[in-house]
């Protein structure tokens, strides 16, 4: 008993700490783990439902690694993460917009989009683990 209670605390931090979700269909949307930073909250997602979310895209999709060191297929723009604030001009205007960010690993796109949220944006998502984690869960890097 004490063993399939270790079991199941081990999947809920999985589940919390990586941003793993699974979509229940087409027409639903993972909602990941929601991370409170100053100014609001964003959402923290992995890479299969950032999959589901791309096969409907409705988001404006930002890599913000620097260097440049690849990216994943429909994405809108690069924005270096720590420029967000300066090139605001190239996020969507209107703060309520979707926007989805991703780096290499997860630690700049985190930053950037507690920099987004402290700007006053309120639908913001992180790609938890970045193309790194995109591409161990099996998902092709774009070519260029």
């Amino acid at each position: 008993m004490r063993f399939v209670g270790m079991i199941v605390v081990i999947w809920v931090i999985l589940l919390m700490g990586v941003g793993i979700g699974i979509a229940a269909g087409p027409a639903s949307e993972w909602a990941g783990t929601l991370v409170t930073a100053p100014g609001g909250t964003y959402h923290q997602i992995g890479p299969t439902a950032l999959k589901a979310m791309l096969a409907q895209k409705d988001f404006t999709f930002v890599n913000v690694h620097i260097p440049y060191e690849g990216e994943i297929a429909q994405t809108d723009a690069n924005v270096p993460y720590d420029q967000v604030a300066q090139q605001l001009s190239r996020f969507p205007p209107d703060r309520n917009a979707k926007i989805v960010l991703y780096c290499r690993t997860g630690h700049m796109s985190r930053i950037a989009a507690e920099t987004l949220v402290r700007l006053g944006y309120t639908n913001v998502w992180d790609l938890v683990g970045g193309f790194e984690g995109w591409k161990g869960a099996g998902f092709p890097l774009a070519s260029k």
